[in-house]
């Protein structure tokens, strides 16, 4: 076989890797997601995935690295969800009002992310092996990136100082969240998601405007 005919064979062969790869990994969430960390064994996951032990630890080399992985996915799912909130505000002058539809689109974002994931989102919110430093490591990257992203945004909405707009990122994540997480979960789940969205942003920007500072000039436009 000529190099150049070996090429094809090559990218065909890569191309059957990444597909199992993704296919372990969707069947490792779901495991994971819904029996915990503890009652899934690589044994379980070989099965559903219908590979062979060899072939998955070829991929992982445990399953904490296996969990891992799935955690490291839903944490870039959650920060594309940001990314894409809070992104138009930094795109443009700031006006008065930007803040509470900055608010509504961290809180949406926070909603569209748990009802893609499913309950796949405790991966990220309630991991049963936070417990383990490599676990807790990666959860806390993807949330105090979120974070970091969040006050960013909030700073030239509020006008106020960079360490107050961490400490209300953090709260209006907490709240988001655990709105997000209820609706999920409750019998109401199929529920209007636009008018949950409205229903919290109410809430939290009630809180925030009272924080805007009197003397902050907005920029021009």
């Amino acid at each position: 076989m000529t190099a150049q005919s070996a090429e094809p064979q090559r990218q065909r062969t890569r191309m059957a890797r990444d597909e199992r790869r993704a296919q372990v990994l969707r069947i490792a969430q779901e495991l994971f997601s819904s029996e915990g960390f503890h009652h899934v064994s690589m044994d379980d996951i070989a099965e559903r995935a219908e590979v062979s032990k060899p072939v998955l630890y070829r991929h992982f080399p445990s399953k904490l690295d296996l969990y891992l992985a799935v955690v490291d996915q839903r944490g870039a799912d959650l920060l594309t969800a940001v990314d894409e909130a809070v992104a138009p505000i930094e795109n443009g002058p700031v006006h008065p009002g930007d803040g509470r539809d900055v608010v509504a689109a961290i809180v949406r974002a926070y909603m569209s992310f748990v009802q893609t994931a499913g309950e796949s989102s405790a991966l990220l919110f309630e991991s049963d092996v936070t417990h383990d430093a490599d676990v807790r490591a990666r959860v806390d990257a993807a949330s105090s990136h979120a974070a970091r992203r969040i006050a960013a945004v909030l700073a030239p909405v509020t006008g106020l100082p960079d360490d107050d707009c961490a400490i209300l990122a953090v709260s209006l994540i907490a709240l988001a969240q655990g709105a997000a997480t209820h609706r999920m979960r409750s019998a109401d789940d199929e529920a209007d998601r636009d008018h949950a969205v409205e229903l919290v942003t109410r809430l939290a920007w009630a809180g925030v405007q009272g924080l805007i500072r009197d003397d902050f000039e907005y920029s021009p436009s």
